[in-house]
């Protein structure tokens, strides 16, 4: 495995997506991104890991165009301009981020194994919580009815 550190260009795999993106016309870079989070959104498979890479690199642009995100700047990420990515692409990274992480997915098994596996698990939440923020619990009530 091709991994370096946590971020989500930080391998191999990921590196290679942003330079196929980089090599894609504007107009198909949409299409890119969308096809490798519905892959690793499919609850159907056990995820292999190069499937989760792309995934963590593609949520992660999604995640640069959120008014809440931060750019996903990386030496190995896309060096070319993103187009101006639908907002249905947030619920299906969100999908996508969920299956990286859960037990059926060979990324997270070993990362588990890594020392690094806290923070890379860590980068994962932040980058979900961009596009879904947990709820804030609630404070108790001010008065009783």
């Amino acid at each position: 495995m091709g991994t370096w550190n946590i971020g989500p260009f930080d391998n191999d795999t990921a590196a290679d997506f942003a330079g196929d993106l980089d090599e894609a016309t504007m107009e198909e870079r949409e299409s890119m991104i969308r096809r490798v989070l519905k892959r690793a959104a499919d609850p159907s498979d056990y995820l292999i890991t190069p499937d989760a890479e792309r995934a963590v690199a593609a949520a992660a642009l999604v995640v640069a165009q959120h008014p809440d995100g931060e750019p996903a700047c990386s030496n190995y990420g896309p060096s070319e301009p993103m187009p101006e990515l639908p907002a249905d692409l947030r619920t299906l990274a969100v999908g996508a981020l969920d299956r990286v992480v859960d037990e059926r997915s060979e990324i997270a098994e070993l990362w588990d194994e890594a020392t690094d596996g806290p923070r890379w698990r860590r980068d994962i939440t932040r980058l979900r919580d961009v596009l879904d923020p947990p709820i804030p619990p609630q404070e108790a009530a001010l008065f009783e009815i």
